[in-house]
């Protein structure tokens, strides 16, 4: 039987009166890609969010990795958990958001460095280690004494790559990692991408790039409305998509 990395059923989220998640259903198996597709303000950013708990959801379950993420069950009932176990969730699941949100007074070691020694505690010497081998595989061992203000913004987004996997996480999530790069530095940040996928790291990934998830998503979730509108293999889903809604927004985007 297939193990689950993540397993969310009935999952819900309001800000006030406007219901951004509406009962939302998904799974992802230990070493699946997973894209999320769908308009703007359709929901997929508070989805991945929730995951990683920057956002509490209001109701349903959330499990990565068969653990219930955000709550505890005791007795029958659920409980919030505490700020330090949240933390201790959200290391063992890396993030990498649209802005590279990298320390500007930190060298590119220094801030891939300084997770490993201050929250994991791993000596200096074996994050230094760690951290110039993880910039070999993103290609930019040459850069690790620059600082962020000296990168491109393709660069930028490798460096925050290998800082979330330096912390060894077992589930990597992405919203939209490419949105804020110039058009000719995509590649390289989905390079990597691609690259991460073939070594088997679970991950889940907000995403406009249709050729992406046609080539390394192994299940695409459209969501409209705080509603998942359609699921499947991309390569029926995309190519032939069943509900009106999706047939419109990738007339958009395709």
């Amino acid at each position: 039987m297939t193990q689950l990395m993540v397993d969310i059923k009935a999952l819900r989220k309001s800000y006030g009166a406007n219901d951004v998640l509406k009962g939302v259903d998904l799974t992802v198996a230990s070493g699946e890609v997973t894209c999320l597709i769908g308009p703007s303000g359709s929901g997929k950013s508070t989805l991945l969010r929730c995951i990683n708990q920057l956002e509490k959801h209001d109701a349903g379950i959330l499990r990565v990795d068969g653990e219930l993420i955000g709550y505890q069950l005791r007795n029958g009932k659920l409980y919030e958990r505490s700020e330090r176990e949240l933390c201790d969730d959200r290391a063992a699941i890396g993030m990498v958001f649209q802005r590279f949100n990298l320390f500007p007074h930190l060298t590119v070691l220094e801030n891939i460095t300084i997770g490993q020694v201050r929250v994991k505690g791993i000596a200096p010497s074996a994050a230094d280690k760690k951290a110039r081998e993880l910039l070999t595989r993103v290609g930019l061992d040459a850069k690790e004494s620059h600082y962020p203000s000296q990168l491109s913004g393709g660069q930028q987004q490798r460096v925050a790559i290998a800082r979330a996997l330096a912390m060894e996480p077992k589930l990597m999530l992405f919203d939209e990692p490419t949105s804020a790069l110039d058009p000719e530095l995509v590649g390289e940040v989905l390079d990597v991408m691609k690259d991460l996928a073939r070594s088997g790291m679970t991950m889940v990934v907000v995403t406009h790039e249709m050729g992406f998830a046609r080539e390394v998503a192994d299940s695409v979730y459209f969501l409209d409305a705080g509603i998942i509108e359609e699921s499947g293999d991309p390569r029926e889903v995309l190519v032939r998509p069943q509900s009106q809604r999706l047939r419109d927004f990738l007339s958009k985007v395709l």
